[in-house]
């Protein structure tokens, strides 16, 4: 298979898999793997890898929710929110590979998780809140209701890192 076939067939398959697990934690509002996703691609194939991966997977996830389609302007916003997060992982990569495991290394996907929380939903609850007013009110809503999200992203970033790894030495990406 060439290069660029592989690619494609990554983005298409992580992008679905953003959109199937979005699917099966909607049960539990704010809570999705779709972050670690996103910022795990762009740790192991590049930046424009995981930002493509973030933002069709987001794009698939709001334009085909279960609850129905976000509106235009938060769309956008969700959608380039978590595009960043591919990009997150791109910058990450140097620092996580030379901090091993340990200390450090969780401490560094603390800081990822919170960075990827928040260049997600401080554009998507500024829009939201802009969109359907009243601005204050709705912002702190959105803001209180992305604590969830961080939580779990806390959560999430540390405990399936591993794999992360294994998948780069897998790919030879290391």
């Amino acid at each position: 298979m060439t290069t660029r076939a592989r690619v494609i067939t990554r983005i298409a398959l992580l992008a679905a898999m953003i959109y199937v697990l979005s699917w099966a934690t909607s049960y539990f509002p704010n809570v999705n793997l779709a972050f670690f996703i996103a910022f795990s691609a762009g740790y192991i194939w590049g930046a424009w890898v995981g930002m493509a991966i973030g933002a069709l997977g987001m794009w698939l996830w709001t334009s085909f929710n279960p609850l129905g389609p976000a509106m235009p302007m938060v769309a956008v916003a969700q959608v380039i929110g978590l595009a960043l997060c591919g990009l997150l992982g791109y910058l990450f990569r140097t620092a996580l590979r030379s901090s091993g495991v340990g200390k450090i290394n969780t401490m560094l996907l603390l800081l990822a998780a919170l960075l990827c929380t928040l260049v997600f939903y401080i554009p998507v609850s500024v829009v939201d809140a802009w969109v359907i007013q009243p601005f204050w009110p709705r912002l702190l809503g959105g803001l209180v209701f992305s604590l969830i999200s961080l939580a779990a992203n806390l959560f999430i970033f540390p405990l399936l890192f591993g794999v992360t790894r294994r998948i780069c030495e897998r790919e030879g990406t290391t």
